[in-house]
């Protein structure tokens, strides 16, 4: 198999987002300016908009969860971009990642020099059981669904499958939702920015002020086995295993490397992409792991020449805590049923071997599904230019990756980067 390549550098010179969170008030259009002005002001030499030639949005379904189709050139036409060509991205979750990865190859290509890559999402205008009949759409329509599944119930079906493989237990799934709450406590645009032992005390404040009963639980995972304050939603995962519904958008800036220096002198570069997709989950012999996300891994570090050691910091899809766990052992880290234990031990903590979703994943930091995978870019330029505040991890990030999932993992891409 040939060894595939880019055609040239292609580097990150800006990124930003709007804060995650539930706005009904607020459009994808809002959202995406807020965004782009915030990606704007990451760029330390200045950009001006007319340098940029493309549009690539990611968005799964604006169509559903605001009634709006044909949302490339409104984001286009709302920042000041038109004529440029917009395009809109879908696969899922993994919209933005792959949007993205369309950015990269298009100025790899050398067909722009400058491409601006952003991820849309507003699902917030919906009531929860419209949510999740939207969400479900990006599973099996004429097999799955109808069998009663929704995607609690998907990744509860991995969940149990990897339990029953390698012995992990729930409260690793909890040790990997405390993590990343406690990561996104320091993210000031996360929808959860509270530790779990912030949310703990706020319902004992609450119970006080209404004058029931103040629970009385011990620690964080005492809170989290109680079934009230934590209620089970398909087992073996409960709320807090869960990412939340979110509003947000995310905006990151390609240039091709030739002129990365004339917006700054930090740089990012992007030296490895991968993709690939997969079957419907009834139909895969093997839920303990995400077959896509394992390819899309090794063609990324093949194009980039490393490998999974050789990372320093990397942000992978939680859309639920088991999600995270295989993940870590589809992109490497970790081998086949020791994600868990590494989730356990700490190893996956900001100041761990392996640190995982320092943004705090999209379990704390929210999960806009159009947006997510261009958001997981924006905290790996910040933590490789040393940028992410309190939450910067204590090393030097020379090379870091972003894994983004699409459904439950028909679609998933992986990028590596690098700072030279």
């Amino acid at each position: 198999m040939t060894k595939r390549k880019l055609g040239r550098g292609v580097a990150v010179v800006g990124a930003g987002m709007s804060k995650f969170g539930a706005f009904p008030e607020k459009t994808t259009r809002d959202l995406f300016v807020e965004a782009f002005k915030d990606m704007r002001a990451s760029v330390d030499k200045g950009l001006d908009a007319n340098d940029i030639e493309a549009l690539y949005i990611g968005n799964y379904s604006s169509d559903l969860f605001e009634r709006q189709g044909h949302t490339a050139p409104i984001m286009a036409d709302w920042i000041g971009l038109t004529p440029r060509p917009a395009t809109r991205v879908e696969d899922a979750c993994a919209s933005s990642g792959v949007a993205l990865r369309q950015g990269l190859l298009a100025v790899a290509s050398g067909a722009y020099d400058v491409v601006l890559v952003g991820g849309i999402e507003v699902m917030n205008k919906l009531p929860i059981a419209e949510v999740t009949e939207a969400l479900a759409t990006a599973g099996d329509m004429l097999y799955e669904i109808p069998a009663g599944f929704t995607f609690p119930g998907f990744y509860a079906a991995m969940a149990t499958a990897y339990m029953h493989r390698y012995g992990a237990t729930p409260e690793a799934l909890m040790q990997v939702a405390l993590k990343n709450h406690d990561n996104g406590a320091l993210n000031e645009k996360a929808q959860f920015n509270s530790t779990i032992a912030a949310v703990m005390e706020g319902k004992r404040r609450s119970a006080e002020k209404k004058g029931r009963p103040i629970p009385t639980w011990a620690n964080e995972m005492e809170f989290l086995h109680d079934d009230r304050a934590n209620p089970m939603i398909a087992w073996p995962l409960r709320l807090f295993d869960c990412s939340p519904v979110t509003d947000g958008a995310t905006a990151v800036l390609l240039v091709s490397e030739e002129i990365a220096r004339q917006y700054t002198d930090d740089p990012i570069t992007i030296i490895g992409s991968g993709q690939a997709s997969d079957g419907a989950l009834h139909d895969r012999p093997d839920l303990t792991s995400i077959g896509a996300a394992k390819k899309a891994s090794q063609m990324a570090y093949e194009m980039a020449g490393v490998t999974a050691n050789d990372i320093k910091v990397a942000e992978v899809h939680d859309c639920f805590t088991i999600a995270e766990i295989i993940a870590t052992e589809d992109i490497g880290f970790f081998e086949p049923g020791k994600g868990h234990e590494a989730a356990e031990e700490g190893l996956t903590t900001r100041h761990g071997p392996k640190p995982i979703n320092t943004s705090g994943g999209l379990k704390s930091k929210g999960h806009p599904v159009g947006a997510s995978g261009a958001g997981q870019a924006v905290e790996i330029f910040k933590q490789m230019r040393g940028k992410a505040g309190e939450r910067q991890v204590d090393r030097d990030v020379d090379l870091a990756l972003t894994h983004n999932v699409g459904g439950t993992g028909q679609t998933a891409v992986v990028h590596i980067y690098e700072r030279k």
